[in-house]
């Protein structure tokens, strides 16, 4: 396939560190777990995450692309959604972030980051090509893998076997997994969470429905956090 085709297919779009421990409730003692971010993309969580010490590795088939690349991608992309974000602002919740312009300068701020650490990244295996359901990694190699806005969110391009063969490879290599929101993108629950629930609990896995301080598309304020249940 011609990699300029599925560059073009693609919606680079980033969030940063505060977001995700407001997205994920990510403790003091979170942020110090070794993390996995599938489908990182373009967020700055990784890069602000590092200088502070942490300990991520981030995930994402966009990650096969150079930072020239990418760079022109987001530009494209950026005009194209806010200008979206900006016709139909009153389908969002302006709380965590206030307005349409606060939204771009967060979004391309971050994504800026990114871009900023990409290449040192690649160099470090921070940022790693791997594309979900099938992970390179050790068994439990991380504490804690993260979904942010893939899981769920693409219940119509993503079926029922892919949400639960990626979830459980999550908890193949992670402690525990963490996945926000639970909304498609027509603002409705996924059809598949239920059943992923009802077979995660089969094998084992406790999930618990999380309600965060973070909202931005409407009614996606909720995490679902999973793990193995413990003998007692």
């Amino acid at each position: 396939m011609n990699m300029n085709y599925k560059l073009n297919s693609i919606v680079p779009w980033g969030r940063n560190l505060e977001e995700y421990k407001t997205m994920f409730s990510l403790s003091k003692q979170d942020l110090q777990k070794k993390i996995l971010g599938c489908g990182d993309g373009p967020s700055s969580f990784n890069a602000e995450l590092t200088a502070l010490g942490g300990d991520v590795t981030s995930i994402d088939p966009i990650y096969e692309f150079t930072k020239e690349q990418l760079t022109k991608r987001i530009d494209e992309v950026a005009v194209e959604v806010m200008g979206m974000v900006r016709q139909y602002s009153s389908n969002f919740v302006w709380k965590n972030i206030k307005s349409p312009e606060e939204l771009e300068r967060v979004r391309m701020s971050a994504m800026r980051a990114f871009l900023a650490d990409y290449q040192q990244g690649l160099e470090q295996k921070r940022y790693r090509f791997e594309i979900l359901p099938n992970l390179s990694f050790e068994n439990k190699r991380f504490d804690l893998a993260l979904s942010s806005h893939f899981l769920f969110l693409y219940s119509e391009h993503l079926d029922f076997e892919f949400h639960l063969n990626a979830i459980l490879e999550m908890l193949r290599v992670a402690e525990e997994v963490r996945i926000f929101p639970l909304m498609t993108l027509n603002n409705i629950y996924s059809p598949h969470l239920d059943k992923v629930r009802e077979v995660l609990a089969e094998r084992g896995y406790k999930s618990e429905i999380i309600k965060t301080e973070y909202e931005f598309q409407q009614g996606g304020d909720e995490m679902l956090k999973v793990s193995l249940c413990k003998n007692i």
